[in-house]
């Protein structure tokens, strides 16, 4: 059985990220979306508990994938939930240099660990959360951008 953890902020969950999940569900066993609880990173637009129900939400018809968060270390968290596979989005060759990297210092941390990496479909490659939250901030069209049942959610933020 293929165990495969995709991590990320999904600060908003985009279509992007999205795409990624479907992908990687169709090829793994069980794939855990794993929301990072990350101290260093102030100013998220959404709580951890408010971007895991928006995961819940938007992966609901698949199911072997579930929904989790985390804090500290992706390999300790992958041990404790006896995963093999980090499964990473890239967008670009810029994404490819920092991720690759991160994959070595994984494997180095936990040699079982293997790093799969999946490129974007082209209709989202320009897509990144900030690139999402500036055109939502100032009331921009955010159509095709996140899931259809997401788009209320993320315009509030701005009402406010």
């Amino acid at each position: 059985m293929i165990r495969a953890i995709y991590p990320g902020s999904f600060d908003p969950v985009s279509n992007g990220h999205l795409d990624i999940i479907r992908r990687a569900a169709e090829k793994v066993d069980e794939l855990i979306v794993a929301v990072l609880q990350n101290r260093n990173k102030n100013g998220s637009l959404f709580t951890v508990e408010e971007r895991l129900d928006q995961l819940r939400l938007v992966t609901r018809d698949l199911p072997n994938v579930t929904v989790d968060c985390f804090e500290g270390l992706l390999v300790d968290f992958a041990k404790q939930r006896d995963v093999q596979v980090i499964i990473r989005g890239l967008r670009a060759v810029t994404d490819f240099e920092s991720e690759f990297q991160m994959a070595l210092t994984n494997r180095s941390l936990s040699p079982h660990l293997e790093t799969f990496f999946i490129p974007t479909s082209v209709e989202y490659l320009y897509l990144s959360s900030s690139t999402i939250k500036e055109v939502a901030s100032f009331g921009g069209n955010i159509c095709g951008m996140v899931p259809k049942e997401l788009e209320p959610a993320l315009l509030e933020k701005f009402k406010k």
